[in-house]
């Protein structure tokens, strides 16, 4: 047979042409067969920081002090006690006398009962302000006025204008000598004035009075045998002058005589004396009041004579019962 002889670059690019194409058919024949897969591409996870809260510094609240109650004061009743009475000398109220003890509402009490009396709660004393003391506060309370020097102006006479000394005139403006110059300012202290002679002032009398507010005995409170007094109280209308006091005024309705009792006082309270006591054993209505007098002259005896200084009170009533009946003789 014939032989065939090749060069050795051309037989190896036979070769590879060879290679390439079984190459190619083996890929395509396993891609069609799915035995090649495509890779898939897996993302890569970020991981998020994680915030850390910030400390927050916690500021402990300072403790306030805290008001304890004091405990109640144990009171024996005596002879002739009030509960307004009681109140007012253990400068405490009525009303809370009634609901320490749960008493009724006309706070009955009687001798040998034991109260209990709250003790008033302490009032705080208001926070310390920031005051002037000495000059600055003489200073600082003085109503001043400015004036312009004018032409011709002297300080004697711009200090006598205002009716003010020269010296004073000069301490406020820090002068050191008399000499006033021509549209200087000078403040005049209107405090530092002359007072202008006159006629001595008249004294005001004091503004009426408001209307007393009674307290006891309640309107129709009854009294008998047992009562050898009664004793009438009402609130205080306010400091009264020397010159000043309370008339009280008391009527037996029921003896149709007009049997009345005035009487003045200083206090803000009556004992009604037992010899105005009816002598029957029926009980008699008695009415009273109080108004405030001023005392404005004496009459030819020397007895004071009173004029009203306020509005009288309401009226209040009250029952009293008189001596017993006499026994019956026996036959």
């Amino acid at each position: 047979m014939p032989q065939v002889r090749l060069s050795l670059p051309f037989a190896l690019g036979i070769l590879l042409i060879v290679l390439v194409v079984g190459a190619g058919g083996v890929y395509f024949g396993l891609q069609a067969t799915g035995g090649i897969v495509e890779p898939t591409i897996v993302p890569t996870i970020t991981e998020t920081p994680t915030i850390t809260p910030t400390v927050t510094e916690t500021t402990t609240p300072t403790p306030s002090p805290t008001y304890t109650p004091l405990p109640p004061i144990d009171y024996t009743v005596k002879f002739g006690d009030t509960c307004s009475g009681i109140a007012v000398f253990f400068n405490t109220s009525v009303q809370a006398i009634v609901l320490q003890n749960n008493l009724s509402s006309t706070c009955a009490i009687s001798p040998g009962m034991v109260l209990k009396i709250p003790q008033p709660t302490p009032t705080p004393l208001p926070l310390p302000t920031a005051t002037l003391a000495g000059p600055e506060a003489t200073r600082a309370a003085c109503q001043t006025d400015r004036y312009t020097v004018q032409a011709n102006d002297t300080l004697s006479s711009v200090a006598a204008a205002y009716r003010v000394p020269q010296q004073a005139i000069k301490d406020w403006n820090g002068m050191t000598s008399d000499s006033v110059f021509l549209g200087t300012t000078l403040l005049i202290p209107l405090c530092a004035r002359e007072a202008t002679p006159g006629p001595t002032p008249t004294p005001t009398p004091a503004p009426p009075y408001p209307a007393p507010n009674l307290l006891l005995p309640v309107d129709g409170a009854a009294f008998t045998l047992a009562n050898d007094t009664v004793s009438l109280q009402w609130a205080s209308v306010g400091l009264l002058r020397e010159n000043e006091a309370y008339m009280v005024t008391i009527e037996d309705v029921t003896s149709g005589t007009g049997k009345k009792l005035v009487d003045y006082v200083l206090d803000t309270k009556l004992v009604v004396p037992a010899s105005f006591r009816p002598q029957e054993n029926l009980p008699h209505i008695m009415r009273w009041w109080v108004v405030t007098v001023r005392q404005t002259g004496t009459d030819n005896n020397g007895n004071p004579i009173y004029t009203s200084a306020g509005t009288a009170s309401l009226q209040r009533v009250f029952s009293w019962s008189g001596a017993a009946p006499a026994p019956t003789p026996t036959p």
